[in-house]
């Protein structure tokens, strides 16, 4: 697989994945299957652990990612950010080859092909390395979808939000009541504890930061999605 390391948050299916050196974490993006999903592998430096955020789709093109050779970084946890099949179709087949823990938030256990070796909730934490996670429990686009937070001791925060939160809006929803959930839990999780410049990554299409999407609160709510 082709590297790009000019990162930009834009990745083209098929094309090659874009990586970027954080503070203490290595991140690299893909994009998977017919339906353009973001797959992430967080990788520790200075221990070569990683983790893998949505285990989506291609199979092939994941392990192509994480690699084969002698140098290439240990996969401990695949996280699933949430219940829909498009973020978990090569779930099974990766964490079956790499012996990898398999995490997701108990709201959404039940439709995912492999029972999750560990159930998270809200506030919870998720090692890869050295590297400390956050979990943040996004009701509404699913009952359990989750976002997971890095705070980077050398620059801004990074998140990684699933199908919950993307530039333009809030993740889809089919009730009135679960779109007024997500977006009360989006603004009240995300943008009243983290600052402008925290970065974030979606489930698909291009990143974001949380200041150039925080003027549009107040319009997302008055439509409705």
């Amino acid at each position: 697989m082709d590297f790009l390391d000019d990162y930009t948050g834009h990745v083209d299916p098929g094309g090659p994945a874009a990586r970027r050196t954080l503070g203490t974490l290595e991140v690299t993006k893909v994009s998977v299957g017919p339906m353009d999903n973001n797959a992430y592998l967080l990788t520790c430096p200075a221990t070569r652990e990683a983790l893998l955020v949505d285990a989506a789709n291609d199979p092939d093109r994941l392990s192509d990612l994480i690699g084969s050779g002698p140098d290439r970084p240990t996969l401990r946890t695949i996280v699933t950010t949430h219940q829909h099949g498009d973020h978990w179709q090569a779930l099974g087949a990766i964490a079956g080859k790499f012996g990898a823990e398999t995490i997701a938030h108990n709201d959404d256990a039940g439709p995912l092909p492999v029972p999750p070796d560990r159930l998270v909730i809200n506030g919870d934490k998720i090692r890869v390395g050295e590297v400390e996670l956050e979990v943040i429990h996004l009701r509404g686009h699913t009952p359990g979808s989750i976002a997971l937070l890095y705070r980077d001791p050398q620059g801004t925060p990074h998140l990684w939000t699933g199908d919950s939160l993307f530039p333009g809006g809030v993740g889809k929803t089919t009730l009135p009541e679960d779109f007024e959930s997500l977006i009360n839990d989006v603004e009240h999780r995300l943008f009243d504890t983290l600052p402008d410049d925290t970065w974030f990554y979606p489930g698909h299409g291009d990143d974001g930061t949380l200041g150039n999407e925080r003027p549009k609160l107040h319009m997302w709510r008055e439509r409705g999605w």
